[in-house]
C-alpha cells in the first residue's frame, strides 16, 4: 500500500482557491484538520458563514486537489463555519492595516485600471457594452469587477444572469460572480426586487456607491468597470471624487443626437481632472443579410465626431477605441444573461468588444494619482 505524503496533501490544499475571495484557503485559515487513514483522506473546512453559498464549489475543489495525491482513493470533506473571532482574523488578513471604509483603488499605489463607462442619454447600449467587455476581460485572464453604478436603471445583474445575493462576512460584502467577472448592484438590496424603485437623492447616491467601492470585497483586480448613469449628474461626479484616478469612457451610437449629448458628457472629464481614454460607438452600420450591402440603422459618424470634437475640446486626443456593430443578439444575450462575446465571439460585434476590451486592459495605467516617490535634488 502507498504511503500518503502529508506535504502532499498541504500542498494539493495550498492550490484551492476560495471562490470568492481568489486566496488560497490554507492562507486564509479555512482548513480546520487533515486526518489520513490508509488511502483516504477526510479534510475539515471552515466556511466563512452557515449560508455561504460557495460550498459545493469549495467542496469540489478540495476534493479534486486532494484527490489527485498519488496513494488517495477516497476524500472526504467536512465543512464547519468560523466563529467571530475567525473571522476578524480573516478580515485583518484581507484588509490589514486598511482603514474602514477606505476605497483600495484610490489609494495612489493601485494598479487596478478604473474605467467608468458612460454615455450621454440612455439607450445607446452602454450597460450591455460594458458587461461584454468585462467578460472579454475576464475570458483573457484578467480579473474584473463591475459597480453597477447606475444605481436607479441597475441592469448588470440581469445582463450577467445573477441571481445569488452577495453575502457579509465581518462587514465585508462578497459579490457574485459570473463568467468569471465579480458584480454588486443595488438591485439584492431592494426587499421589493427588480419592480422596487429607489427613491434617494444626491448624498444618498453618493453613499451608495462609495459603500460598493469600501465595503465590497474586490480582493486584486486588474480592471474595474464602473457603468454609470447617462448624464453629468450626482454618480458622474462622485466617481471622480471617490475615484480621482479613474478614467472616462465614452459610449454613444453613430446618431447625430446621441454624439452631441455624449460630447457634453466627455467634457465634463475637464472639469473633474478625469482623462477620457477613448469613445465606443455603438449600434454601428452592419451588412444586409440578403445582399450585402451596408445598412446604417442609427445614422453614420457618430463616433467620430464625439473624438473629434472631444480632442479638441480637451486638448488631448481622445481616440475611436471601436465601432461596435448592431447586432440584435446582444439584446438577445443580455436579456437571457449570456453575454454575445461568449456564445458567439466570431460574431462582428463580438470580436469588435473583444478587442476593445484587450487594448483597455493591456494599456499601461496612467501616473495621475500616483506617488512617483521622488524629492528635488539637493544642491
Amino acid at each position: 500500500m502507498t504511503t500518503i505524503d502529508r506535504a502532499l496533501v498541504d500542498a494539493a490544499l495550498a492550490r484551492v482557491e476560495d471562490p470568492e475571495i481568489h486566496r488560497p484557503i490554507t492562507d486564509l485559515g479555512m482548513v480546520k484538520s487533515v486526518d489520513i487513514d490508509g488511502d483516504r483522506v477526510k479534510v475539515a473546512i471552515y466556511l466563512t458563514v452557515s449560508g455561504c453559498p460557495m460550498r459545493d464549489t469549495i467542496t469540489q475543489r478540495v476534493t479534486l486537489s486532494v484527490g489527485s495525491v498519488p496513494g488517495v482513493r477516497h476524500v472526504d470533506v467536512e465543512l464547519d463555519v468560523m466563529n467571530d473571532d475567525q473571522r476578524a482574523n480573516l478580515r485583518r488578513t484581507l484588509r490589514g492595516d486598511q482603514e474602514e471604509r477606505s476605497i483600495p483603488f484610490a489609494d495612489p499605489t493601485s494598479r487596478t485600471h478604473v474605467y467608468a463607462i458612460t454615455s450621454g442619454k440612455g439607450g445607446v447600449g452602454k450597460s450591455s457594452v460594458t458587461v461584454n467587455l468585462g467578460v472579454a476581460m475576464a475570458a483573457q485572464g484578467f480579473r474584473v469587477g463591475i459597480v453597477d453604478a447606475d444605481i436607479y436603471g441597475h441592469s448588470v445583474p440581469g445582463l450577467l444572469g445573477l441571481t445569488t445575493a452577495p453575502h457579509m462576512v465581518e462587514g465585508m460584502i462578497m459579490p457574485p460572480e459570473a463568467y468569471g467577472v465579480s458584480a454588486i448592484s443595488m438591485l439584492p438590496f431592494k426587499p421589493g426586487g427588480s419592480a422596487e424603485p429607489v427613491a434617494f437623492r444626491g448624498p444618498m447616491l453618493h453613499r451608495a456607491l462609495q459603500q460598493f467601492l469600501s465595503d465590497v470585497w474586490w480582493g486584486d483586480l486588474d480592471v474595474l468597470l464602473l457603468d454609470l448613469p447617462p448624464g453629468t449628474g450626482d454618480i458622474a461626479i462622485s466617481t471622480a471624487q471617490l475615484l480621482p484616478g479613474s478614467q472616462v469612457i465614452i459610449v454613444t451610437t453613430p446618431q447625430t443626437a446621441a454624439a452631441e449629448v455624449a460630447v457634453r458628457a466627455g467634457m465634463l472629464a475637464g472639469q473633474t481632472h478625469q482623462k477620457v481614454v477613448g469613445v465606443i460607438e455603438n449600434m454601428s452600420g452592419f451588412p444586409c443579410p440578403h445582399c450585402g450591402e451596408p445598412i446604417d440603422l442609427f445614422g453614420i459618424g457618430g463616433g467620430t465626431a464625439v473624438a473629434e470634437q472631444l480632442s479638441a475640446g480637451l486638448s488631448t486626443t481622445v481616440p475611436l477605441l471601436g465601432r461596435v456593430p448592431f447586432d440584435v443578439r446582444l439584446r438577445e444575450g443580455g436579456d437571457s444573461g449570456s453575454p454575445l462575446v461568449l456564445s458567439d465571439p466570431m460574431a462582428p460585434a463580438a470580436a469588435s468588444l473583444i478587442e476593445i476590451a484587450g487594448q483597455l486592459a493591456r494599456t499601461p495605467r496612467g501616473l495621475a494619482g500616483q506617488s512617483l516617490n521622488i524629492s528635488p535634488a539637493g544642491r
